[in-house]
């Protein structure tokens, strides 16, 4: 598949409307985040080499796709924590190895960042700085200087404290600056999956979305590795 069909869900947009919904976004949404900012196919032809700040879902799986795809250079970055459960991990690894891309997976110990465990209001935009600087410093160790991430067109700015982390680190979010949907993501998948001739749901097309562990620890409470562990026992996992 032609990365630049990715791109036909964007083809009835004028350059004018692109320009025009920059404005649209928050003070807090960095460049690298702006609505319609740029076409995938386009953006992928100017950034040749690429670090993916990888995660095993959808969002970064299409990413990762495009990338190989449009025949960039191309690494994917997972950042391993207590607060993910272990099949995501699982699920990063049989999505790299199915696109033939080298997948780095930078363990951290994110239960000794005292900011992060102590569960403040912003613990999600600490968490998410704390991992894009783990990223960045694997991915500048491997000659990258281009990180890139899942976030979509979908993803609030208004609900979402990792935007800010998004912006403070430099990074760019491909998929919402194309404009393209959660919904736009899993079709596109699930045609790269028929066109590779991969089982459906390979390139991770049906996944649900899952929150991190930490989420459900209220606010306010200590993260601890017991809290985590009653908070994958309560979601079965």
């Amino acid at each position: 598949m032609d990365v630049r069909k990715a791109g036909s869900l964007e083809e009835n947009r004028t350059a004018a409307d692109y320009e025009a919904h920059i404005a649209e976004d928050t003070e807090d949404v960095g460049p690298g985040q702006h609505l319609f900012g740029e076409p995938l196919e386009m953006y992928l032809l100017r950034e040749p080499r690429l670090a993916v700040a990888f995660s095993g879902g959808c969002d970064s799986s299409l990413l990762l796709a495009a990338a190989k795809l449009a025949g960039c250079e191309v690494r994917a970055y997972l950042v391993k924590t207590a607060f993910q459960p272990d099949f995501e991990l699982d699920d990063a690894r049989r999505v790299a190895e199915a696109l033939g891309v080298p997948l780095t997976v930078v363990e951290a110990d994110v239960l000794a960042q005292a900011e992060i465990c102590e569960n403040r209001s912003d613990r999600c935009y600490r968490c998410k700085r704390f991992i894009f600087q783990k990223v960045r410093e694997a991915a500048a160790a491997d000659g990258f200087t281009v990180i890139v991430d899942g976030t979509n067109a979908s993803d609030d700015p208004a609900r979402r404290p990792g935007f800010k982390a998004l912006a403070e680190a430099g990074v760019v979010s491909p998929l919402r600056r194309a404009g393209m949907t959660k919904a736009n993501v899993r079709a596109v998948l699930a045609h790269l999956e028929r066109s590779f001739g991969l089982e459906a749901g390979a390139l991770m097309s049906a996944k649900p979305s899952f929150p991190c562990l930490a989420v459900y620890v209220s606010e306010g409470e200590p993260i601890t590795q017991s809290a985590l562990d009653a908070a994958a026992q309560m979601r079965g996992l």
